[in-house]
């Protein structure tokens, strides 16, 4: 069976270890992609530069956003896939440090369908990726 890619735009590169270890315990079976900026998440969307081959890489299927990032942060990433006619429909959950209420109100305003604090424990992280299994992969019906 082929599974669509999770695609998670994040620059830390110890909080996607860790995301990465916590889909494999959760027995996610969907690919996670991990690309390090906005701008990189939106020519993976585009199919643009390193991206261009869609066999290779294939429209995600869900988006996991970090806010703060180098070259393009998530918000303008977000507004961008908002304004795409083709991608517009894709479900966006904002993973981010920031529990600023300007920074969750912008997003919802801007087109998020979640937005989740990013846990700082190993099991908390676990129990958030389960959460996110059981409805955005298990039950949800993305179009």
């Amino acid at each position: 069976m082929n599974f669509k890619p999770i695609l998670y735009v994040e620059d830390e590169e110890n909080d996607a270890f860790f995301l990465q270890r916590a889909f494999q315990q959760a027995e996610i079976p969907h690919p996670l992609v991990v690309v390090p900026d906005g701008q990189e998440a939106i020519d993976y969307c585009l199919a643009s530069g390193r991206y261009q081959d869609r066999g290779e890489h294939p429209l995600p299927f869900l988006v996991l956003l970090d806010l703060n990032m180098p070259k393009k942060s998530g918000l303008e990433v977000l507004t961008w896939i908002r304004e795409e006619f083709l991608l517009r429909t894709l479900p966006i959950i904002i993973l981010t440090s920031s529990l600023q209420e300007a920074d969750i109100h912008r997003a919802y305003q801007a087109g998020a369908n979640a937005y989740l604090g990013k846990p700082s424990r190993p099991d908390d992280l676990l129990k958030m990726v389960m959460a996110i299994k059981d409805f955005w992969i298990d039950h949800n019906r993305a179009i």
